[in-house]
């Protein structure tokens, strides 16, 4: 969490709060890096090289400036999601934390755990609702290169 918003918008700091999540300072090889600007999209059968996930807590102003920082671990991108939080909502690619780590874990295969995190928030369902069918996609896809059908087929265009 590197406490560049407001601290009770922080979504990261309420899942610490609720035992959902653990304040973290070091990460390890195994640690999937979530990354909005990372070269690789997450993909399922990437949980084989993974022992846990790392949200990294930032303003989205910033956040070109954090992600220069070095991470240690497997640094992936969310294929495109809407955000369902009320700052951004419906806006393509601008999540809070909670919202990317919920949608990685879906992808991963961890539906429960992945809803259990997103119903602390009022809106939480919010971002389930608006991205159930492409997180059910995206969790089968085997290769990057089926996310551009996937957002043909739903008609999204990424500019």
């Amino acid at each position: 969490m590197f406490k560049q918003d407001e601290p009770k918008k922080c979504t990261a700091a309420k899942l610490v709060k609720f035992g959902l999540a653990k304040d973290v300072n070091k990460t390890t090889n195994k640690t999937l890096i979530l990354d909005p600007f990372a070269e690789k999209t997450l993909l399922n059968k990437d949980k084989k090289l993974i022992s846990s996930i790392t949200g990294i807590d930032c303003s989205w102003n910033l956040a070109g400036q954090t992600f220069t920082k070095k991470f240690i671990g497997l640094k992936r991108k969310l294929p495109p999601l809407f955000a369902g939080n009320p700052v951004n909502y419906s806006k393509l690619n601008k999540l809070t934390t909670v919202e990317a780590v919920s949608a990685a874990l879906y992808i991963l295969g961890h539906r429960d755990h992945s809803l259990k995190m997103l119903e602390k928030f009022k809106w939480g369902h919010t971002f389930f609702d608006l991205n159930k069918q492409l997180l059910d996609e995206y969790s089968k896809i085997e290769s990057e290169n089926e996310v551009d059908q996937i957002l043909h087929d739903y008609g999204i265009s990424i500019k």
